[in-house]
């Protein structure tokens, strides 16, 4: 559980509570439903529109990362690519083809396959960096479509507030119905700015941080396997991918 997502959150909220409260407002003057459905629904209105389906499914499947990211132990994987290492040198590289369903990574499973297959370093580091970039990419399309929403949002709130506005303007002779319109006015632009600039902007750039961590890890796995496919001492192997550990080592 990533315990900074929630308190960020927290954080957040309580803070514009408060200081609404501190000056004076109401929490329920900050509630109003057409302000939510012009600026959320526009803004998911016009992400849909951007994007394809299998993007928005994806990026669907992503936001649970924010609070509950995949764990990503270098300092195992290092050892456990070292233990292969010493295997594949004593017993040969066939050994390991009983290594392959017991990781449960799929990734690390199709390098193993290509090394118990005999592959050269360079067509399997050719192969798994085909991969890896695919994902990569696909994944950042995802975190960009939170991007957009915070790009979005205070747009469409600026269009919720000129409505507002049109509304009181049309009402100037009823005075009992220009609150109603000043208040989706402003609460409209409070919505597109705040969403943006706390949840969807910030969402994306967590994103962005676990797909590189998550990169880094299965760049790393791959030197892994290409140094033992060219028959390197495991004590290099190990020294070279500890450099790894300079970025994350748990994610």
């Amino acid at each position: 559980m990533d315990i900074l997502s929630i308190i960020g959150i927290l954080v957040s909220i309580i803070a514009i509570l408060l200081g609404n409260l501190l000056e004076g407002g109401l929490i329920s003057s900050l509630i109003n439903g057409p302000a939510i459905i012009i600026v959320f629904g526009g803004t998911l209105g016009a992400t849909l529109l951007q994007f394809p389906l299998a993007i928005f499914i994806r990026s669907m499947e992503m936001f649970l990362w924010i609070f509950k990211p995949a764990r990503i132990d270098l300092e195992a994987q290092i050892a456990q690519i070292v233990h292969w290492s010493n295997v594949s040198r004593k017993r040969g590289m066939l050994v390991l083809e009983n290594s392959i369903d017991a990781d449960l990574d799929p990734f690390t499973q199709k390098g193993l396959q290509l090394l118990v297959d005999g592959n050269n370093p360079e067509v399997i580091i050719d192969i798994l960096e085909l991969e890896m970039s695919a994902k990569e990419s696909r994944d950042y399309q995802a975190a960009r479509l939170y991007d957009a929403m915070g790009g979005y949002a205070p747009t469409i709130g600026i269009l919720g507030a000129v409505m507002g506005l049109i509304h009181v303007m049309e009402n100037l002779a009823d005075p009992s119905l220009l609150g109603k319109g000043i208040a989706t006015a402003f609460v409209s632009t409070i919505y597109g700015v705040a969403s943006a600039n706390l949840i969807f902007l910030p969402i994306a750039s967590k994103l962005k941080s676990h797909i590189y961590f998550e990169n880094q890890a299965r760049e790393m796995i791959t030197i892994g396997i290409a140094a033992i496919a060219n028959n390197e001492n495991p004590i290099n192997i190990k020294l070279k991918l500890d450099g790894y550990l300079n970025t994350k080592t748990e994610l």
